[in-house]
C-alpha cells in the first residue's frame, strides 16, 4: 500500500478536525490529519484557556441536541483518559433591561435562551439583579435587568481537548502531519482527492476541510463571501480578594445594549488569580495571515472604558496580557458542513461562527458518521452548503 495514501484526510486539527479526526480513526480506516501548524496553537480560533459551554443555546434550538451530546462526548473522553476537559461550574446570562439584544444573529437572545431551556427540558432559573447580587456580588447588573442561571453550564479547555483527541487519534494509527501546510487539493481520476502540500502528496478517498479562518483558501471566489473573518481579543484582568473563584463562579454573558457588540463575557482564569473577559468584534479582515496578532495598550484601555466600565467589583481595570484569536462568521451564524460543489470528495466543516467550541465533539461525531455512512444523532442537512447559498 501507498504510504501516502489514506481513505480519509482530515485538513485542519483544531475543535472541529481533532474531534473528527479521532471519531474516524475508531475505524479501522487508515486516517490522515494535517495541521499547518502543531496543534494545539495559538494561531487560531481554539486557544485561550477556557471556552464557555451551556445547554440553553440561545443561538437556535437546532443546536440544542448537539450540545447536549458534546457533553456526553466530553464525559466519555475524561472517563477514558483522566483528563478533566469540562468543568461544570454554572453559566449566568445578563440582560440589561434596556431594548432587546441580538448575538450571532437570534434577536431576543435573552428570552430566547428561556424559551430553548425550557423546550429542552434543561434546569434554569431566571432572577433579579437584587438575588444576583446576593448570590454573586461579583457583578453589578442594572436595577432593570435580568440573570438567567444554567447550573449545568462551565467551561471547556479548548488546548486539552485538542491535545486528547489528537492523541487518541494516534493511539488508533491515525498519521498525524504537522508544519504541513496544504497548498492545494485536486479530485483524482477515477475518484478521491489528491491532496498537495510542502511536505509532498498525499491521496485520500475522501477529505474533511476543517481549517478555520482557512477555510477560504479552499473555496472558489463565488463561495468565499459567504465567510467573514473576524479578529477576537481576551483580556486577563487581575482579581482581588477570593471573588471570581475558580471552579464556583459561574461562567457569565452579558448583553448590555442592541448592537451585537454591546456584549462581554468571562470566567475565572486557570490560574485562580485573573478573570478572563472578551468582547466580540464582527469587522471583517481579509485573511488570517494577514491579521495582526499584537494587541495595542489602546485597545486594552478601550475594553475597560466600553465593555468593563462599572459592571463589575473585585477586580483591577488594569489588563494583564491579552490575546487574539479568530471568528469565522457566516451571515446567520450557522455553520457549514457539506459537500464542496461540484467535489462531493470533500467536506467542509467551518464557520463556527465565535459559538462552535460547545459542539466541537457532536459536530466531529456527526461529521465521522457522515462519511462513513453511519447513522447519526441528529441530522446536518440544517448545516447543508445549499442553506448558505439561499443567503444571497
Amino acid at each position: 500500500m501507498n504510504r501516502n495514501s489514506f481513505d480519509v484526510a482530515v485538513i485542519g486539527l483544531g475543535a472541529v478536525g481533532s474531534s473528527t479526526l479521532w471519531q474516524l480513526s475508531k475505524s479501522g480506516k487508515r486516517i490522515l490529519g494535517i495541521d499547518q501548524f502543531s496543534p494545539p496553537h495559538t494561531m487560531g480560533s481554539s486557544h485561550g484557556e477556557t471556552r464557555i459551554t451551556r445547554l440553553a443555546v440561545g443561538e437556535g434550538m437546532d443546536f440544542v441536541p448537539i450540545v447536549k451530546r458534546s457533553h456526553e462526548i466530553w464525559e466519555a473522553i475524561e472517563a477514558l483518559t483522566g483528563q478533566k476537559i469540562m468543568t461544570t461550574t454554572g453559566g449566568l446570562l445578563f440582560d440589561s433591561g434596556g431594548k432587546s439584544w441580538s448575538k450571532h444573529g437570534s434577536e431576543g437572545f435573552f428570552k430566547r435562551t428561556v424559551q430553548f431551556a425550557k423546550e429542552g427540558d434543561i434546569p434554569f432559573e431566571v432572577f433579579d439583579s437584587h438575588e444576583l447580587k446576593k448570590r454573586f456580588s461579583e457583578f453589578n447588573l442594572e436595577e432593570s435587568g435580568m440573570a438567567y442561571y444554567e447550573p449545568s453550564a462551565g467551561f471547556l479547555k479548548p488546548e486539552l481537548a485538542i491535545t486528547t483527541q489528537i492523541k487518541l487519534a494516534e493511539e488508533n494509527q491515525a498519521v498525524i502531519k504537522t508544519h504541513t501546510k496544504v497548498l492545494g487539493i485536486r479530485p483524482l481520476e477515477g475518484g478521491g482527492v489528491n491532496i498537495i502540500t510542502n511536505q509532498g502528496q498525499f491521496e485520500a478517498g475522501r477529505a474533511v476541510i476543517s481549517a478555520g479562518a482557512w477555510v477560504k483558501d479552499f473555496l472558489s471566489e463565488s463561495e468565499k463571501p459567504h465567510f467573514k473573518i473576524c479578529r477576537q481579543i481576551l483580556h486577563w484582568l487581575p482579581k482581588i480578594g477570593n471573588a471570581f473563584e475558580l471552579g464556583k463562579t459561574p461562567v457569565y454573558m452579558w448583553g448590555f445594549g442592541e448592537g451585537a457588540e454591546d456584549f462581554v463575557y468571562g470566567f475565572p482564569s486557570l490560574d485562580g488569580k485573573c478573570v478572563k473577559m472578551a468582547s466580540e468584534s464582527f469587522l471583517e479582515k481579509n485573511h488570517p495571515d494577514t491579521l495582526s496578532r499584537e494587541v495595542s495598550p489602546d485597545e486594552d484601555s478601550l475594553f475597560i472604558k466600553e465593555k468593563i466600565a462599572n459592571r463589575f467589583n473585585h477586580i483591577e481595570k488594569k489588563v494583564l496580557q491579552s490575546k487574539v484569536c479568530i471568528y469565522t462568521v457566516t451571515q446567520d451564524s450557522y455553520f457549514v458542513v457539506d459537500e464542496l460543489p461540484d467535489f462531493p470528495e470533500v467536506m467542509v466543516a467551518s464557520a463556527c461562527s465565535g459559538h462552535g467550541f460547545k459542539h466541537s465533539a457532536a459536530l466531529g461525531e456527526a461529521i465521522s458518521g457522515k462519511i462513513l455512512e453511519k447513522s447519526i444523532l441528529f441530522s446536518l442537512d440544517k448545516f447543508a452548503w445549499q442553506h448558505k447559498k439561499n443567503l444571497q
